[in-house]
């Protein structure tokens, strides 16, 4: 296809670096390999020596009128620790640095201007030490680590939190909460079930048999999490869902409560408790029934997605 774009970050191990871009519309392939050195087709022991120049990296194929460049910008920030200029997090060496490659002068503007918005805005104490620099050959890596938070979950896991990328970002980027202006926004059960991790009652909540289209946000922080694409009645009384729109929005945490394992489900950085997710759905579309409350939800429907900020989203309705 003639508009798709690449676009080439370096954030430090790329194996943290996959999910965050790769289940949104308009995103084409996500691939991990190394860039900006100077060894033609480098293995990932030479790069991890710090001789070959490259910096461990993703290359995005992306359709910008679908999602646009500034987009993944906004992505890759919230991803990384930009003051770090010797590696990311537990991870050091040149290889690990950060960086955006730009494939157009456009595409240097953009990170340009992006990089001075984040210096301006306050977020961190330090400078802002990541690098902008033109986009150089990219030789993919090696099969065993790409995709690689899909191949090995229980690994990618540990190490995301173990290497300390999890907290930090999760922690400069979480919505600020102040209870009386939450309280003063939500009706009482939006704040019960997001804030208390409570629950409503099933069969009298506004979405449990919705047939609409368009998308369901956080109704805290407006991130984007589910699409009725997506819902099916499973007969519980709630919304349900096969997945969520993306990975990236959504956290698991293990809930032991009122004497029962689950699985809790809460957004990334409104940290909103959502609800559970269940492994009695179709089996025909992954087997996972993602029961969700309606009090933890804003639906924008899909003639309201660009007027709401959601344009990227109407692709999703297009036939």
């Amino acid at each position: 296809m003639s508009n798709l774009e690449k676009a080439t970050f370096a954030g430090g191990c790329f194996w943290c670096m996959v999910k965050p871009f790769d289940e949104f519309p308009g995103i084409h392939q996500v691939v991990s390999g190394y860039s900006g050195g100077h060894t033609e087709n480098p293995t990932y022991e030479e790069v991890s020596t710090d001789t070959t120049g490259h910096r461990e990296v993703v290359q995005i194929t992306f359709n910008p009128e679908v999602f646009p460049y500034e987009k993944l910008l906004e992505i890759f920030w919230r991803n990384i620790d930009p003051t770090d200029a010797g590696g990311q997090f537990h991870d050091r060496g040149e290889h690990y640095k950060t960086a955006i490659y730009y494939h157009s002068e456009e595409q240097r503007e953009l990170a340009e201007v992006s990089k001075r918005n984040l210096e301006e805005s306050g977020k961190f104490d330090k400078q802002i030490v990541t690098d902008i620099l033109p986009a150089k050959t990219f030789y993919p890596a090696e099969s065993g680590h790409q995709d690689y938070y899909k191949k090995n979950p229980f690994h990618y896991n540990r190490y995301y939190e173990g290497s300390g990328r999890k907290d930090f970002t999760e922690s400069k980027w979480k919505v600020s909460k102040n209870e009386d202006e939450l309280r003063e926004k939500l009706t009482a059960i939006q704040y019960e079930v997001t804030q208390n991790n409570g629950t409503e009652r099933p069969f009298q909540n506004e979405f449990y048999s919705n047939e609409d289209e368009g998308i369901y946000v956080d109704i805290v922080s407006g991130e984007p999490l589910f699409s009725s694409k997506d819902q099916y009645d499973a007969g519980c009384g709630w919304p349900s869902f096969t997945r969520p729109i993306s990975h990236y929005h959504i956290t698991d945490k293990l809930d032991q409560s009122h004497g029962m394992i689950r699985t809790e489900v809460r957004s990334k950085y409104g940290d909103s408790h959502l609800g559970h997710v269940f492994n009695d759905g179709p089996k025909e579309e992954g087997g996972l029934r993602y029961c969700i409350n309606s009090a933890a939800l804003k639906f924008i429907r899909k003639d309201d997605l660009e007027k709401e900020g959601y344009g990227e989203y109407k692709v999703m309705f297009e036939e």
